[in-house]
């Protein structure tokens, strides 16, 4: 019995594919259905038993990927203290968020590299149950906040410094110092709302009595 066979009666063989493709990707190799099949030590006609094309590989690998940064997330949550401050959580996700982006860069950027496909139920699923992560942290953290407009900019503010740093915008700095600037950032944001508000534009009038 080849062993294609062997993986694929032992149910492994999707496993073992995602598995290659994952480490091809992270190693900077060719990466194709059929380089997959020789990484994984199987026939070039095995990866057609669960994929259709390398597009269908690149939505279960995007798949794993989205899994995979939400388990990190949910680790992040778990670490910080209870009864943090919001500024305290919102930075421990976003530290997790970045940290996975510079650790598996190209997975990142093939999970966030093609538009939006609704079709693709899978996908679309590992998405939204990432983005629960963020939601349900703001929707305890803010009661009676826009949860969905707060986590869209503080998800834009790490998804943008997670590129800026991939993109080499800032330079290659030690987990710890871009840890800082995650924090730094989401301080800033903070600090805004503590802030005396400005004035109204009838205040600013010229010459307007009190």
């Amino acid at each position: 019995m080849s062993t294609s066979e062997k993986t694929y009666h032992h149910g492994d063989l999707r496993a073992a594919l995602l598995n290659a493709a994952i480490q091809a990707l992270e190693a900077g190799e060719p990466f194709s259905l059929r380089a997959v099949a020789r990484r994984a030590g199987v026939s070039p006609a095995a990866p057609y038993r669960h994929f259709a094309d390398r597009e269908a590989l690149d939505s279960a690998v995007a798949v794993e990927g989205f899994k995979d940064l939400q388990a990190d997330l949910a680790a992040a949550l778990e670490r910080v203290p209870a009864a943090s401050p919001a500024p305290v959580v919102i930075a421990q996700l976003g530290i997790a968020y970045v940290t996975f982006a510079l650790r598996r860069p190209a997975v990142f950027r093939l999970m966030f590299g093609n538009e939006c496909d609704e079709s693709d139920s899978d996908r679309v699923r590992a998405s939204h149950g990432l983005h629960a992560v963020l939601n349900d942290a703001i929707e305890e953290l803010f009661s009676g906040a826009d949860v969905p407009s707060l986590s869209t900019a503080l998800w834009s503010m790490a998804h943008g410094l997670a590129f800026l740093h991939l993109d080499g915008k800032f330079r290659p700095e030690p987990a710890e110092a871009v840890a800082e600037r995650v924090r730094s950032s989401v301080a800033a944001i903070f600090a805004i709302s503590t802030h005396a508000a400005p004035p109204s534009a009838a205040d600013s009038i010229p010459g307007r009595l009190a």
